[in-house]
Formats: C-alpha cells, structure tokens, sequence
C-alpha cells in the first residue's frame, strides 16, 4: 500500500472518505443564504447553524454513498484517476462505509428535525427527499449519475433547494433574491461535477456509467462548462438590474480572471491532469460565495 495512504480503519481514513475538498459546495449554499436572509430580517442564527449541520452532514453522507456504490458497480476501480477512494483502496470495508452512510444521514436527520420544528413540514419534506437523492445519485436501482441526470440533481439540491431552503426556515417565505442568489451557487457546484465526469469519462463509458460528459462527449462537456460560468456571472447583473441588490452585488466578478484561467484548463487537459482543475472550480464556488455573500450582506445595510 502505497506511504501515502492512512492506515486502514483510522480516523485519517474516514476523513479522505468525507472528501473536505467537497464540502464547500454543501456549505456555500447555507453562507449565501444567510445575506439573503438578511436582506429581508433579522438573521435567526439558530436557524442557520442547524442549516449548516444539514447540507454538512447530507454532503457527507452523499460521499460515503458514491464511495461504496460507485465500487459496488464497478465504476472505480484501478485506473481510477481521480483522488483515492477509501472502499476500492481497502481503507475502508463497504460495511463500514455504509454505517457512516447511515449515521452521516441520521445527524443530518437531527438538525432537519429542528428546521421543521421552526418552519414546518416543508422543511421536513427537503430534509427527506435530500437524503433520498443523495444516495440515488450513485445507489438504487436508477442511480442519477449513471444515466446523465446527474448534473440536474446538483444544480437543483446545491443551488435552489440549499438557498431558497434555508431561507425558507428563517423568513417563512422564498424571496426573489433567494431565487437568483441560488442559481450562481448551483451552476458552479454543478461545474465541480462537470470536471470530475470530464476526467473519468473513458473508465465511467467502460464500467457502464452514462453521466452527461459521457454522453455529450468531451466538446459538450466542455461547453456545459462555459455555460455554467456565463450564468453564474451574469446573474448578479441580473440581481443588480432588478433592484435586489446594490452595486456590491458584483464583487464577485473578482474572481473572472480565475475563472477564465479554469475553463481554459478545462479545454487543454486531460485526464488526472483535469484534478487540479477540479479542486480550482471548488475554490471557485468558495470565493464567489464569500464575495457575493459580502456584496449581498453590504447592499442589506445600506
């Protein structure tokens, strides 16, 4: 076993199957949606803590899914070229992984309970049916991934449900600004997916898994990439234009050079090449969060 890797069944393991790098999609969502909620009342910051132990814990739950699923069916194995997976690595044993699945689900569980104590029933009914989807997205009998539904589930659950949910639990009522706020957020979630299905598309084709950049090829891939970036820039000139916001609502145009650099990337790479693309596109969703989360959070003030 290569030096590299922890020890089989320690801590250190269990934290490579959590996938840190990813988390920022399931947490960005909860720190956009905060400003929003600003914008409208005063922020319920319990409300929001127990927002963030949701998408925190489905996010975790969702990758010890993928882990034991995508082994399970195939999907990794050797020539994987992506980071290492603890289940196909021998890490971790499938058994394991999926108790950590369950209990992963079950903390989520707690703080989505709490959400419809404050908010009602809607919120219990997002709280199931993202759990439901986070393992149909790689488990069941028509897992999303492998028949190119894949990327809806992301830009739906990281981008609209996360915001207009959370903000839901604080004001009672989806806003039009959380509306716009959340369609940046799930297009550059959904261009994490975009980068990692582009990478792994030749071993995904083999081993059966139809994602979209399978079935679109590498052009399309390459093409729901720019379309992704040109609709998370465009639409705080949409929030701007339709008076929900100030000027500040642009901030996030800081982050265009990054940008630009990374759909260039996407365009030349290759294979294990592309996973430093991917990690950039999640520091891409971090800082454009952050910025339109400050944007958003100074236009409320003034």
């Amino acid at each position: 076993m290569p030096k590299s890797l922890p020890p089989p069944g320690s801590a250190a393991a269990w934290i490579l199957a959590a996938r840190p790098a990813t988390l920022t999609a399931g947490l960005v969502p909860v720190v956009v949606a905060t400003a929003v909620v600003a914008a409208a009342a005063a922020v319920r910051w319990d409300v929001i803590a127990a927002a963030f132990g949701c998408a925190l814990w489905v996010q975790i739950g969702a990758n010890f899914a993928n882990d034991v699923f995508d082994y399970e069916k195939g999907a990794d194995t050797e020539e994987r070229l992506g980071p290492t997976r603890v289940v196909q690595a021998g890490l971790l044993s499938p058994a394991a992984v999926r108790r950590g699945m369950a209990l992963a689900f079950a903390l989520a569980g707690v703080s989505a309970l709490y959400l419809t104590w404050v908010a009602g029933w809607p919120l219990l009914v997002i709280g199931v049916l993202a759990v439901l989807s986070a393992i149909a997205y790689t488990g069941g009998p028509y897992p999303l991934g492998y028949h190119g539904l894949g990327d809806v589930f992301v830009l739906v659950f990281f981008g609209f449900v996360a915001v207009c949910g959370t903000v839901y639990a604080s004001v009672g009522r989806i806003t039009e600004l959380a509306v716009w706020a959340s369609v940046p957020v799930g297009c550059l979630a959904t261009a994490i997916l975009v980068v990692n299905n582009l990478r792994d598309r030749r071993t995904d084709a083999a081993s059966g898994k139809r994602t979209l950049a399978v079935r679109l090829g590498r052009r399309g891939a390459e093409a729901e990439y720019l379309v992704l970036l040109g609709l998370t820039y465009l639409t705080t000139v949409a929030i701007h234009g339709r008076g929900l916001a100030g000027p500040w609502v642009h901030l996030p145009w800081i982050t265009a050079p990054l940008a630009v650099r990374l759909a260039a990337d996407v365009h030349r790479l290759e294979g294990a090449a592309l996973n430093r693309t991917l990690v950039g596109t999640a520091r891409l969703l971090l800082l454009y969060g952050v910025l339109l989360t400050a944007g958003l959070w100074v236009s409320a003030g003034s």
